[in-house]
C-alpha cells in the first residue's frame, strides 16, 4: 500500500474549503497548495512542509521524524508518525502549519 486511504480521507477533510490539488508522488499522495507541495501521505505517515530555517526545531518535536526516503534528509519536509495524528485536531494542527509555510512562499508564475 502506497498510502493509507483512511488517512487520505482525513487529510482531505482537513483541507475542506482550501483550494488544493491531489497528486500521486513519491509512491504516495501529495497535496499541492498554491502549486507547492504542502503535505502528503507515504504509507501511514504524514509528510509535512516546514520552513527550511526552522527545520531542526521541528525535528525536536514529539512525533516528528526526518524525511529521508531518498536516502538523505530533505530539509523543509518532515514526517509525522501515526501517533502524532491520532485525532482530527492533531491532523488539523499539522495541516495549518504546512499551509502557513506555503503561504510564506512567493507565488509561482504560471
Amino acid at each position: 500500500m502506497a498510502f493509507n486511504p483512511i488517512l487520505a480521507e482525513r487529510l482531505r477533510k482537513a483541507f475542506d474549503g482550501v483550494d488544493v490539488v491531489e497528486k500521486k508522488m513519491f509512491g504516495g499522495l501529495a497535496i499541492m497548495y498554491k502549486d507547492y507541495m504542502c503535505c502528503g501521505i507515504l504509507d501511514d505517515r504524514l509528510m509535512l512542509r516546514v520552513p527550511k530555517e526552522t527545520h531542526d526545531r521541528y525535528l525536536a518535536m514529539p512525533f516528528v521524524e526526518k524525511m529521508d526516503f531518498t536516502g538523505r534528509p530533505m530539509k523543509g519536509f518532515v514526517y509525522i508518525i501515526p501517533e502524532g495524528i491520532t485525532t482530527n485536531a492533531d491532523l488539523q494542527g499539522w495541516v495549518e502549519m504546512a499551509i502557513k509555510t506555503v503561504e510564506s512562499f512567493p507565488e509561482k508564475e504560471k
